[in-house]
């Protein structure tokens, strides 16, 4: 009977194989930005620019001279925040992968632990862990023969790194958990131990199925960056306030001063984005 059965089956499908993901039909209710999107920010952003100017008595500069003037501050802070998201997403993803692995780990202690940790620091909001960095690390850190101080914007990494670490472990548990337990027994059969069949085996074939959510998280990261000016970090929120404040804080200034913010995140955020659609379409695991 059993060799019957298995003369019927074909060997497709009697082998535990990755079948090729399906093509990508768009559907017909699916929103996604176009280019032309962009466009027609920046044309809002210049017709409140020129409606400013028509608000203006005529002896005060421009909002657009004015955004002129200080653009090349702004474009600092948001290198600034970029320089955030880079440590935040870097420091989180290191913290996060081994808080991952040890939610696989057969170890009793440390499996519940790292479930607990990665479960409160991914349901608690952003802001609040924000402000648990700032308030609650010290100013600076004696180690005895050397004083280590802790700048704010460290403390913000810090703060913003902490859900990036219980989201990244989520990522690494999931993609495991993903993975053909027959990749696990053909590594057994070969005589590899868990952790060689953990680093030689399973994490390499996560990698796919990692990065696209891995890529999602760093858009979302880096647009969370500017919850820092709540705590008075100089990035490109705060610097854009301290300009409205010192050009007398106009009320004509308030949209093309933060209408350009928003540019500078879409035109940075949409292609990572889209870059990562294209990732997860490529990397389509069929079932």
């Amino acid at each position: 009977m059993n060799d019957k059965l298995i003369q019927t089956v074909s060997p497709k499908y009697a082998m535990a194989v990755m079948l090729p993901p399906k093509p990508y039909v768009p559907s017909q209710f699916t929103l996604s930005l176009k280019l032309w999107h962009a466009l027609l920010l920046i044309a809002i952003c210049l017709f409140f620019t020129g409606f400013g100017v028509a608000e203006t008595d005529g002896q005060a500069a421009s909002p657009f001279t004015l955004l002129v003037k200080w653009m090349p501050l702004l474009l600092s802070g948001f290198i600034f925040n970029l320089v955030i998201s880079f440590l935040a997403m870097a420091l989180g993803t290191v913290v996060g992968m081994m808080l991952g692995l040890g939610q696989l780990s057969l170890m009793p202690a440390v499996r519940p632990t790292s479930w607990f940790v990665t479960q409160f620091f991914r349901n608690a909001p952003w802001l609040v862990l924000l402000f648990f960095a700032m308030y609650l690390l010290p100013f600076k850190l004696d180690l005895g023969f050397v004083v280590v101080p802790l700048p704010d914007w460290f403390k913000a990494i810090v703060g913003l790194s902490l859900p990036v670490m219980a989201n990244v472990s989520e990522i690494v548990r999931g993609a495991v958990r993903s993975l053909p337990s027959g990749q696990w027994e053909a590594a057994e059969s070969l005589g590899y131990t868990r952790q060689q069949t953990m680093w030689l085996v399973i994490l390499p074939q996560c990698v796919k199925r990692m990065l696209p959510p891995w890529m999602n998280l760093y858009s979302i990261l880096t647009m969370a960056t500017v919850l820092a000016s709540i705590v008075g970090v100089g990035e490109v929120m705060t610097l854009a306030g301290r300009a409205l404040a010192a050009e007398g804080g106009r009320p004509d200034l308030l949209i093309p001063f933060y209408s350009f913010v928003l540019l500078l995140f879409y035109i940075y955020c949409y292609p990572i984005g889209r870059w990562t659609r294209y990732l997860e379409r490529k990397f389509l695991v069929v079932t």
